[in-house]
């Protein structure tokens, strides 16, 4: 995978979720993520309900493989990292921030190149907001975590390439 068409795809992914996150409540996006409809408020979340993510993680994402760690829950936030690779050799990475804000999670999420120059500007972050919240499951705007045992789950992130809307599948297999 192209490193430009990653970036790319994100970029899309990005502009469809803040627009997502502009309505109010959880209905079906896709088959596997949810958006606000007018009207819904954000469910009632705490780190602890997404305790299921910490540790450290390998799978495949947009057809490559990817690692993604996080850590336990302190000083009110967790922290994670992402990293996609294009063949052995990294094709970008991602810092995350997942916080709890007006008593729901936000995850907000820093892209990087390989060289690690930043894809947003310097002040600038994507904020993926909780829209809904089951046992094993975290649907934030546009992005989906289900949890399928200890040691698997699977991801969900919808991308826009113009009209096209589609949703992308990871695997995560807990590495420890």
């Amino acid at each position: 995978m192209q490193l430009s068409a990653v970036r790319s795809a994100w970029i899309s992914a990005v502009t469809t979720i803040l627009v997502g996150n502009l309505c109010h409540a959880a209905e079906p996006h896709t088959e596997n993520t949810y958006k606000l409809e007018e009207g819904e408020a954000r469910p009632a979340a705490t780190l602890e309900d997404a305790g299921f993510l910490v540790g450290s993680w390998k799978g495949t994402a947009f057809g490559e493989k990817m690692e993604e760690s996080w850590s336990a829950p302190s000083g009110g936030t967790m922290v994670g990292t992402f990293k996609l690779f294009n063949g052995d050799e990294p094709a970008m990475y991602e810092i995350l921030l997942l916080t709890v804000e007006e008593g729901t999670l936000s995850l907000k999420v820093k892209h990087f190149n390989p060289d690690f120059t930043a894809w947003e500007d310097k002040e600038d972050y994507i904020n993926f907001r909780l829209v809904r919240k089951a046992p094993g499951e975290l649907h934030f705007g546009g992005l989906s975590f289900y949890k399928r045992n200890d040691d698997y789950m699977d991801g969900y992130i919808v991308m826009r390439n113009g009209d096209q809307v589609t949703e992308n599948h990871m695997t995560f297999e807990r590495v420890r």
